[in-house]
């Protein structure tokens, strides 16, 4: 089977298994194609850890480190012991072996209760992939960071930490009965699709060469000007990290370049507060499906004028009038379709859902004058 096939197996498998969970489970694919880091917050008892280690171990091949940090935990525990033979040489080293700076995939449960002591060492090695060991700087293999928790940051030193996840998820206990009940039924999976570390670093490379067309770009910046406007302001950084996002979210779907389907997955990236993340999510379907929208609306209008004239008149010259009539708001109508198309254009935004609704109202039209 091919890597990407056992990708999409790997992602029904894991919504089979985490119901109500599928934007969570497509984010933490996304980041592990995409070399980004991921954080769902939620209370207990809503499978954060459970999903999250799932994930993680369809990974074969690759090294994965997993730890539940308190605010009595070490450096020792999540950066490994100091060696003894190192400090004979003045060199204070210390064994990483099977510990976070080796992992290439990791997972940090209550993440925020880092001390100081381990807060900043995590934040190079998940920022610049670098573990600053004695009198050696090194390189860490580092992929994806999941990091989970039940409550967001209050310290100001925790703030730098937090905004090293590109992707945030607040996760809920499930809503749905139906889905309730699949749950309480649910038998454990017997078999496990994974991919190997080979793979997955094959599928970045193809993930890395979606094509990004110009429009989405366009896209990009209106969404920021207009969060700007509501003061929801993200970093430089976010978005630019946020380009292999959608082309990694692109290749997950199947798409041969990134679309304006992909960019709703913007939603969790773009917010600071999860009060925010309404208004985001608001934000960028107003601006990509506004103008459909707008044009369906056109077009459900145009259907009724059809029918309206269509039923059946007392006389001809009451039918004739009816007829004109029709022929004159259907024209109009056509005129706001126009102007909706060549805003789109202006927008960079396709025109093929425009152009279809304007030829379905120009066969109406053109039906109607047959009937003179």
């Amino acid at each position: 089977m091919a890597a990407r096939d056992k990708l999409k197996k790997i992602r029904e498998e894991l919504r089979q298994t985490f119901l109500e969970r599928g934007d969570l489970i497509d984010g933490a694919l996304s980041a592990l194609l995409s070399s980004q880091h991921v954080l769902i917050i939620g209370p207990p008892g809503t499978a954060k850890s459970m999903l999250a280690d799932e994930t993680c171990r369809r990974i074969a091949g690759a090294s994965y480190f997993q730890w539940l940090l308190t605010r009595f935990s070490t450096p020792e525990e999540i950066f490994g012991a100091v060696s003894l033979k190192a400090l004979e040489q003045d060199d204070y080293r210390r064994v990483t072996a099977h510990k976070l700076p080796e992992a290439h995939i990791a997972f940090l449960d209550e993440i925020f209760k880092a001390n100081s002591s381990i807060l900043n060492a995590i934040l190079t090695l998940i920022n610049e992939r670098l573990f600053h060991n004695g009198q050696q700087v090194v390189s860490v293999p580092l992929l994806t960071l999941f990091g989970a928790s039940n409550e967001l940051p209050e310290d100001d030193e925790l703030m730098a930490l937090y905004d090293r996840f590109l992707l945030r998820f607040v996760v809920k206990y499930i809503e749905e009965d139906f889905r309730f009940l699949r749950m309480l039924e649910a038998v454990a999976q017997t078999e496990r699709t994974t991919v190997s570390l080979e793979e997955l670093r094959e599928m970045q490379g193809e993930a890395a060469a979606v094509p990004i067309p110009g429009y989405i770009y366009r896209t990009i910046a209106d969404i920021r000007r207009e969060l700007g406007k509501k003061n929801i302001v993200a970093s430089d950084r976010r978005y630019r990290q946020s380009l292999p996002l959608l082309q990694a979210h692109a290749y997950l779907d199947g798409h041969n370049e990134v679309t304006e389907k992909d960019i709703f997955f913007l939603e969790h990236a773009l917010w600071r507060d999860p009060s925010e993340q309404p208004e985001v999510r608001a934000t960028v379907r107003e601006l990509l499906l506004g103008y459909e929208e707008e044009v369906k609306e056109l077009l459900y209008e145009s259907r009724e004028i059809r029918d309206a004239a269509l039923r059946p008149w007392g006389t001809s010259d009451q039918r004739a009038r009816a007829l004109i009539e029709m022929h004159t708001k259907l024209r109009n109508i056509l005129a706001k379709v126009d102007q909706i198309m060549e805003k789109a254009q202006k927008l960079g935004r396709p025109l093929e859902p425009v152009g279809a609704v304007k030829e379905e109202i120009e066969e109406m039209q053109k039906q109607m004058l047959e009937k003179f």
